[in-house]
């Protein structure tokens, strides 16, 4: 499903990547919530030439801090600004206030418009633009900020590829069937923390003072986040990797996070997919 791709020289190194000459110069971000922060601490933090980055005034305060903390970064009067200035312009509002965000808005056909917006498909914001500009859809996530984070793009535009490569890498898909996917799988995210703080919670509930069970768990799942670095081995040799038969990980595994779990979890993505297309 996703275009395949010979690693770049040097891929890997992301935190130190020099912010290229044929990069974007002009990039403006509307809606600066959590997602549009990160894009700019990513774009900014130690690059030795940072694009010029125009915000929008929605989100006012975050919008503020950052123009305070990095020289290339301006706040706009509005959005039609934020366009006006930019080469690429990252839409980055909540899809449900995208129609009174993006009303009257004039987008030339020489601009780049990335969607980062779930759920709204490229034909969509099109008509809502009423641009002939191309429109790229993107999944970045927070780790952006770090530089550390792949970002699938759909489709593949050689400029919005090398902005996210210089974000942590960047993965094209062919089609906006196979984006969805990947899509409904970033809706794990905050799953993931939640079964991480159940832990820690059971662990208060038999006497563990909570800071030493919340250090604890974090320091193990670091582990085994740096253990998916190895991408020599498959997910499930990983976990055969960490399991002694009839030991403590199997008998979790077999008994809570049973088949009937497993399918559970897939109809949930089931569900999350069909309301994304």
């Amino acid at each position: 499903m996703t275009a395949s791709r010979a690693p770049r020289p040097g891929a890997g190194h992301h935190h130190h990547a020099p912010w290229r000459k044929t990069q974007v110069k002009r990039i403006g971000i509307i809606g600066v919530g959590e997602i549009g922060r990160a894009l700019v601490m990513g774009l900014c933090d130690g690059a030795g030439e940072p694009p010029e980055v125009f915000l929008s005034p929605r989100g006012a305060r975050t919008a503020a801090e950052l123009s305070e903390r990095y020289e290339s970064v301006r706040v706009c009067a509005g959005n039609q600004e934020v366009v006006d200035r930019s080469d690429v312009v990252i839409i980055a509002l909540r899809a449900r206030d995208r129609h009174e965000a993006l009303a009257g808005l004039r987008v030339d056909a020489d601009k780049i418009v990335v969607n980062v917006m779930a759920g709204v498909g490229i034909d969509e914001l099109r008509q809502a633009l009423a641009t002939d500009a191309p429109v790229v859809r993107a999944i970045p996530l927070p780790p952006v900020r770090e530089r550390g984070s792949v970002t699938v793009t759909c489709p593949s535009h050689p400029v919005v590829d090398s902005l996210f490569e210089h974000l942590g890498g960047a993965q094209p898909v062919e089609d906006e069937a196979a984006f969805n996917v990947f899509s409904a799988l970033t809706g794990t995210l905050t799953t993931h923390y939640s079964y991480l703080a159940t832990l820690t919670s059971w662990a208060a509930g038999h006497g563990i003072p909570a800071g030493a069970a919340d250090h604890y768990v974090r320091s193990v799942f670091q582990g085994v986040g740096r253990s998916l670095s190895d991408e020599t081995r498959t997910l499930h040799q990983l976990a055969a990797d960490h399991e002694t038969p009839n030991g403590s990980n199997e008998r979790i595994r077999t008994t809570w996070f049973t088949p009937a779990n497993s399918a559970a979890l897939g109809k949930a993505l089931d569900d999350l997919l069909a309301d994304l297309g």
